[in-house]
This record gives structure tokens, sequence and C-alpha cells, in this order.
């Protein structure tokens, strides 16, 4: 038996809200995980690994503070996330992905060859080819949010791919001007 109230259901970011329908079971749907949400996991577990590998290599490779703070601000947002990530799959019964793997570019993944090229690379070097490489990086993982977003239901993925679109967008554009701000750019 409902008050007569109307209840407002909060639409996506950007999306207008919308009253639910009389007798709609609101906030219960949607909490079964499909394809696109483990799709999501099992490829941003992995995703996230080689940001975190980037972003090792940091501290010994530049003094640039503002290159560290960007290597620390993804460690302390990516690490959390690929343990929420692990623990969701593993609930599941899935097996997490092994390593990082040097993937399709589709993704933004750095090729061995790239990662190879960070490794050697030194000061202002090393700040401009991370910041290329971290800023394709990102936009793969704006994709693969936005497939999650499209095609996902479970609030947990959802809300992880929400996050990670959010975040993700600020840091692309304040490592673009990071990197219009080095010298010889």
């Amino acid at each position: 038996m409902g008050t007569g109230a109307p209840v407002i259901v909060p639409g996506e970011p950007g999306a207008p809200a919308r009253t639910a329908t009389p007798g709609e079971r609101v906030g219960q749907a949607g909490r079964e995980p499909g394809a696109a949400d483990v799709r999501f996991a099992e490829g941003m577990i992995p995703h996230h690994r080689q940001a975190l590998e980037m972003t090792a290599l940091v501290a010994e490779r530049t003094r640039n503070t503002t290159v560290r703070g960007f290597a620390g601000q993804i460690a302390a947002a990516q690490q959390p996330e690929i343990n929420v990530m692990t623990g969701w799959l593993a609930n599941l019964g899935r097996s997490v992905p092994a390593g990082h793997g040097h993937g399709p570019a589709g993704y933004g993944m750095a090729s061995l060859e790239e990662m190879n090229a960070l490794r050697a690379a030194r000061d202002t070097a090393f700040d401009r080819l991370f910041l290329r490489l971290m800023i394709r990086h990102h936009e793969g993982a704006l994709r693969m949010a936005g497939e999650q977003l499209a095609g996902g239901r479970q609030v947990t993925m959802r809300r992880m791919a929400r996050d990670v679109y959010a975040g993700q967008s600020v840091e692309i554009a304040r490592m673009r001007k990071a990197l219009e701000a080095l010298p010889g750019a």
C-alpha cells in the first residue's frame, strides 16, 4: 500500500529524473550482473594495473611536481578500484585477470615498446612521454566506462564506471594543460 506520493527516480548524470510508475520496484532492477559488467571488470583490472606500472616509474625518473602529483592521484584512485573489482569478480566465482599485458591500443594500452621507452626516459623527455601515454590510456578507460554504462546493469560496476569516467575526464584535461606547459611542447 502506497501513500500516493510520487517517487522521483534520478536519471544518469546530466539526464532528467522521472516519476516512478505505480507498482514499480525502484532500486531493485539491475542488481544482477550481465556480460557488460563482467567485461568491464575483467578489462579494467589489467588496464589499471598498467597505469600503476607507469606511475611507479615516476619517482625515479622526474622531479616535475605536477607529474608526480598525477602519479600519486592515479595510484590513490586505481588501486582501490582494482581491489573492488577483484572482490566483485571473486564473489561471482570468476577468475581475476593476471598481469596487464600490452593489449590492443583501442583502449589506450601502451605497447611493450612504449613501456620500454618510458622506462628509459628521464626528466622532461619522461614527463612528455608519460603524459602522452597516460592521456591515451585514460581515453581508453573512458571508452571502457562508456561501454559499461551503455550495456551494464549491475549497480557496483555502473557506479565504478561513472567514477572512472568523471575522474579520468578531469585528469585528461589537466594532463593536456601540463603537457602544453612543458618546455619544447
